[in-house]
């Protein structure tokens, strides 16, 4: 049974960082990355990373954010550096991997971020 679950979140001042984890078992993926959603907003991509590495940005989060994955364990991690929040990042975090036999796309249950002083 495929789980991902999300870590890392909290309250951080605007232009901090924080770094967010997911961890990915019980399958195989391709694409893995991380969804947000504001409130009263819908979800949004903000960085998708492949198996070989290639990512993609969101563009209003390039060059703030830094997605990476740990494929070497059979419990697949990704990751999302955040730098210099901005109070327009706060949000639910979900992380989202497809997977690489059936196509299907498995979501985690969300982390907030909240950019507050």
């Amino acid at each position: 049974q495929v789980q991902l679950v999300e870590s890392g979140g909290g309250l951080v001042q605007p232009g901090g960082s924080l770094r967010l984890s997911c961890a990915a078992s019980g399958g195989i993926f391709n694409i893995m990355g991380w969804y947000r959603q504001a409130p009263e907003k819908e979800r949004e991509l903000v960085a998708t990373v492949t198996r070989g590495g290639s990512t993609n940005y969101a563009d209003s989060v390039k060059g703030r954010f830094t997605i990476s994955r740990d494929n070497a364990k059979s419990t697949k991690t990704v990751y999302l550096q955040m730098s210099s929040l901005k109070p327009e990042d706060t949000a639910v975090y979900y992380c989202n991997a497809n997977g690489r036999y059936n196509g299907m796309d498995y979501w985690g249950k969300g982390i907030l971020v909240t950019v507050s002083s």
